[in-house]
Protein backbone atom coordinates (compact mmCIF):
# COMPACT_ATOMS: atom_id res chain seq x y z
CA UNK A 1 0.00 0.00 0.00
CA UNK A 2 2.61 2.41 0.72
CA UNK A 3 0.29 5.91 0.73
CA UNK A 4 -0.46 4.44 -2.78
CA UNK A 5 -4.36 3.86 -4.22
CA UNK A 6 -4.41 0.43 -5.85
CA UNK A 7 -6.30 -0.08 -8.71
CA UNK A 8 -9.35 -2.49 -8.43
CA UNK A 9 -8.29 -5.77 -9.61
CA UNK A 10 -10.54 -7.51 -12.44
CA UNK A 11 -10.56 -10.37 -10.31
CA UNK A 12 -12.80 -8.37 -7.66
CA UNK A 13 -14.56 -6.76 -10.71
CA UNK A 14 -15.76 -10.27 -11.35
CA UNK A 15 -16.51 -11.56 -8.09
CA UNK A 16 -19.61 -12.35 -6.44
CA UNK A 17 -19.64 -9.67 -3.92
CA UNK A 18 -19.03 -6.92 -6.29
CA UNK A 19 -21.62 -8.44 -8.83
CA UNK A 20 -24.12 -7.84 -5.56
CA UNK A 21 -22.93 -4.89 -4.41
CA UNK A 22 -23.74 -3.54 -8.24
CA UNK A 23 -27.08 -5.21 -8.27
CA UNK A 24 -28.06 -3.76 -5.15
CA UNK A 25 -27.07 -0.59 -6.37
CA UNK A 26 -29.61 -0.73 -9.29
CA UNK A 27 -31.92 -1.96 -7.51
CA UNK A 28 -32.16 0.68 -5.18
CA UNK A 29 -31.64 3.04 -8.03
CA UNK A 30 -34.64 0.99 -9.62
CA UNK A 31 -36.94 1.70 -6.48
CA UNK A 32 -36.60 5.19 -6.14
CA UNK A 33 -37.23 6.16 -9.19
CA UNK A 34 -40.28 3.91 -9.72
CA UNK A 35 -41.45 5.31 -6.12
CA UNK A 36 -41.09 8.98 -7.83
CA UNK A 37 -42.41 8.50 -11.05
CA UNK A 38 -43.67 5.35 -12.36
CA UNK A 39 -45.92 3.29 -8.99
CA UNK A 40 -48.35 5.92 -8.59
CA UNK A 41 -49.16 6.46 -12.44
CA UNK A 42 -49.41 2.83 -13.11
CA UNK A 43 -51.58 1.63 -10.22
CA UNK A 44 -53.70 4.35 -11.16
CA UNK A 45 -53.52 3.56 -14.77
CA UNK A 46 -54.57 -0.38 -14.23
CA UNK A 47 -56.95 0.20 -11.65
CA UNK A 48 -58.98 2.47 -14.34
CA UNK A 49 -58.75 0.54 -17.26
CA UNK A 50 -58.03 -3.64 -16.25
CA UNK A 51 -61.58 -4.44 -15.41
CA UNK A 52 -61.60 -8.09 -15.93
CA UNK A 53 -58.23 -9.48 -13.77
CA UNK A 54 -58.97 -13.02 -13.63
CA UNK A 55 -56.14 -13.73 -16.23
CA UNK A 56 -53.44 -11.52 -14.11
CA UNK A 57 -54.94 -13.57 -11.02
CA UNK A 58 -53.88 -16.77 -12.30
CA UNK A 59 -50.75 -15.34 -13.36
CA UNK A 60 -49.28 -14.90 -10.27
CA UNK A 61 -50.59 -18.01 -8.71
CA UNK A 62 -47.36 -19.70 -9.40
CA UNK A 63 -45.59 -19.50 -6.05
CA UNK A 64 -49.04 -20.45 -4.03
CA UNK A 65 -47.82 -24.08 -4.70
CA UNK A 66 -44.19 -23.32 -3.41
CA UNK A 67 -44.73 -24.17 0.92
CA UNK A 68 -46.45 -27.41 0.01
CA UNK A 69 -43.78 -28.35 -2.41
CA UNK A 70 -41.31 -27.62 0.19
CA UNK A 71 -42.32 -29.49 3.18
CA UNK A 72 -43.20 -32.48 0.87
CA UNK A 73 -38.94 -32.31 -0.85
CA UNK A 74 -37.82 -31.45 3.58
CA UNK A 75 -39.81 -34.97 3.83
CA UNK A 76 -38.97 -36.57 1.27
CA UNK A 77 -35.06 -35.52 1.61
CA UNK A 78 -35.24 -35.87 5.83
CA UNK A 79 -36.56 -39.57 5.29
CA UNK A 80 -33.57 -39.99 2.46
CA UNK A 81 -31.43 -39.14 5.14
CA UNK A 82 -32.93 -41.44 7.78
CA UNK A 83 -32.30 -44.47 5.82
CA UNK A 84 -28.47 -43.27 5.08
CA UNK A 85 -28.82 -42.79 1.28
CA UNK A 86 -26.82 -40.50 -0.55
CA UNK A 87 -28.59 -37.37 -2.94
CA UNK A 88 -28.95 -37.77 -6.25
CA UNK A 89 -28.24 -34.23 -8.01
CA UNK A 90 -32.41 -34.36 -8.30
CA UNK A 91 -32.57 -34.31 -4.77
CA UNK A 92 -29.96 -31.99 -4.32
CA UNK A 93 -31.78 -29.28 -6.58
CA UNK A 94 -35.14 -29.89 -5.25
CA UNK A 95 -33.49 -29.29 -1.31
CA UNK A 96 -31.65 -26.16 -2.35
CA UNK A 97 -34.61 -24.96 -4.28
CA UNK A 98 -36.68 -25.39 -1.15
CA UNK A 99 -34.32 -24.21 1.28
CA UNK A 100 -34.09 -21.25 -0.72
CA UNK A 101 -37.89 -20.28 -0.68
CA UNK A 102 -38.10 -21.28 3.00
CA UNK A 103 -34.78 -18.18 3.60
CA UNK A 104 -36.62 -16.08 0.99
CA UNK A 105 -39.98 -16.29 3.16
CA UNK A 106 -38.43 -15.50 6.16
CA UNK A 107 -36.40 -12.33 5.11
CA UNK A 108 -38.92 -11.30 3.15
CA UNK A 109 -41.26 -11.08 5.95
CA UNK A 110 -38.99 -8.73 8.08
CA UNK A 111 -38.22 -6.55 5.26
CA UNK A 112 -42.10 -6.17 4.55
CA UNK A 113 -42.09 -5.14 8.73
CA UNK A 114 -39.09 -3.01 8.16
CA UNK A 115 -40.26 -0.93 5.27
CA UNK A 116 -43.62 -1.46 6.54
CA UNK A 117 -45.29 0.23 3.10
CA UNK A 118 -48.95 0.11 2.47
CA UNK A 119 -50.63 -1.73 -0.72
CA UNK A 120 -51.99 -0.18 -4.16
CA UNK A 121 -55.37 -1.21 -3.35
CA UNK A 122 -57.40 -2.01 0.07
CA UNK A 123 -57.46 -5.24 0.51
CA UNK A 124 -57.10 -6.14 4.03
CA UNK A 125 -59.91 -4.87 6.66
CA UNK A 126 -60.28 -1.84 5.06
CA UNK A 127 -56.56 -0.69 5.14
CA UNK A 128 -55.42 2.22 4.02
CA UNK A 129 -53.99 2.43 0.26
CA UNK A 130 -53.28 4.73 -2.51
CA UNK A 131 -56.51 4.02 -4.42
CA UNK A 132 -58.81 3.86 -1.49
CA UNK A 133 -57.71 7.24 0.37
CA UNK A 134 -54.54 8.54 -1.71
CA UNK A 135 -52.38 6.43 1.37
CA UNK A 136 -48.61 6.28 -0.36
CA UNK A 137 -45.23 5.45 1.30
CA UNK A 138 -43.41 3.79 3.82
CA UNK A 139 -43.77 3.61 7.50
CA UNK A 140 -41.04 1.77 8.72
CA UNK A 141 -41.79 -0.71 11.74
CA UNK A 142 -45.79 -0.07 11.82
CA UNK A 143 -46.54 -4.08 11.00
CA UNK A 144 -49.72 -5.30 10.56
CA UNK A 145 -50.90 -6.82 6.95
CA UNK A 146 -52.02 -3.29 5.82
CA UNK A 147 -48.23 -2.04 5.62
CA UNK A 148 -46.44 -5.25 3.76
CA UNK A 149 -46.99 -4.41 0.43
CA UNK A 150 -42.88 -3.69 -0.03
CA UNK A 151 -40.90 -6.49 -0.97
CA UNK A 152 -43.37 -9.20 -3.14
CA UNK A 153 -43.54 -12.21 -1.32
CA UNK A 154 -45.10 -13.79 -4.48
CA UNK A 155 -42.47 -12.38 -6.44
CA UNK A 156 -39.62 -13.17 -4.30
CA UNK A 157 -40.82 -16.78 -3.83
CA UNK A 158 -40.40 -17.50 -7.74
CA UNK A 159 -37.10 -15.75 -8.23
CA UNK A 160 -35.61 -17.84 -5.03
CA UNK A 161 -36.29 -20.59 -6.71
CA UNK A 162 -35.98 -20.05 -10.44
CA UNK A 163 -32.09 -18.66 -9.38
CA UNK A 164 -31.49 -22.14 -8.43
CA UNK A 165 -32.80 -23.60 -11.32
CA UNK A 166 -30.77 -20.63 -13.27
CA UNK A 167 -27.46 -22.37 -12.21
CA UNK A 168 -28.27 -25.73 -12.01
CA UNK A 169 -30.02 -26.42 -15.63
CA UNK A 170 -28.78 -23.70 -17.69
CA UNK A 171 -30.12 -24.83 -20.64
CA UNK A 172 -33.92 -24.02 -19.32
CA UNK A 173 -33.49 -20.40 -18.31
CA UNK A 174 -35.61 -19.12 -21.39
CA UNK A 175 -38.51 -20.90 -18.63
CA UNK A 176 -37.15 -19.46 -15.56
CA UNK A 177 -36.85 -15.89 -17.08
CA UNK A 178 -40.83 -16.71 -18.12
CA UNK A 179 -42.21 -17.78 -14.99
CA UNK A 180 -40.59 -14.82 -13.38
CA UNK A 181 -42.13 -12.96 -15.85
CA UNK A 182 -45.88 -14.09 -15.64
CA UNK A 183 -45.58 -13.59 -11.60
CA UNK A 184 -44.86 -10.39 -12.29
CA UNK A 185 -47.17 -9.15 -14.70
CA UNK A 186 -50.05 -10.64 -12.86
CA UNK A 187 -49.05 -8.83 -9.84
CA UNK A 188 -48.77 -5.37 -11.79
CA UNK A 189 -52.20 -6.49 -13.10
CA UNK A 190 -54.03 -7.43 -10.19
CA UNK A 191 -52.58 -4.18 -8.74
CA UNK A 192 -51.80 -6.51 -5.85
CA UNK A 193 -48.48 -4.61 -5.89
CA UNK A 194 -46.42 -1.72 -6.50
CA UNK A 195 -43.54 -1.88 -9.40
CA UNK A 196 -40.77 -0.88 -7.21
CA UNK A 197 -42.14 -3.73 -4.87
CA UNK A 198 -41.45 -6.27 -7.54
CA UNK A 199 -38.11 -4.80 -8.48
CA UNK A 200 -36.85 -5.13 -5.01
CA UNK A 201 -38.52 -8.52 -4.31
CA UNK A 202 -36.56 -9.55 -7.50
CA UNK A 203 -32.84 -8.99 -5.98
CA UNK A 204 -33.90 -10.94 -2.69
CA UNK A 205 -35.04 -13.71 -4.50
CA UNK A 206 -31.83 -14.24 -6.71
CA UNK A 207 -29.87 -13.09 -3.89
CA UNK A 208 -30.90 -15.63 -1.58
CA UNK A 209 -31.36 -18.54 -4.16
CA UNK A 210 -27.48 -17.60 -5.07
CA UNK A 211 -26.32 -17.53 -1.70
CA UNK A 212 -28.11 -21.03 -1.06
CA UNK A 213 -26.26 -22.55 -3.75
CA UNK A 214 -23.10 -21.68 -2.44
CA UNK A 215 -23.63 -22.46 1.40
CA UNK A 216 -22.89 -26.28 0.76
CA UNK A 217 -19.50 -27.71 -1.00
CA UNK A 218 -21.26 -31.18 -1.60
CA UNK A 219 -24.56 -29.80 -2.26
CA UNK A 220 -22.92 -26.89 -4.34
CA UNK A 221 -20.50 -29.86 -6.18
CA UNK A 222 -23.74 -31.62 -6.94
CA UNK A 223 -25.34 -28.98 -8.09
CA UNK A 224 -22.99 -28.24 -10.59
CA UNK A 225 -21.87 -31.84 -11.77
CA UNK A 226 -23.08 -33.28 -14.52
CA UNK A 227 -22.26 -36.61 -14.37
CA UNK A 228 -24.27 -37.40 -11.69
CA UNK A 229 -27.13 -37.23 -13.67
Amino acid sequence: MDGQTQAISPQWLCSPLWNWCLGLTLTVTGVIACYFWLDQPLASFVHRNVADKTVFVWLQRLPVAFPLLSSLILAWCGLWTLMDRPFSRVQAIALTCSISFISTSLINSQLKYAFGRTWPETWIVDNPSLIQNGTFGFNPFHGGGGFASFPSGHAAAVCSVMAVLWWSYPSWRPIYVACAAAVAVGLIGTNYHFLSDIISAIFVGVSVGYVTTKLSPSTRDLLHDRRSL
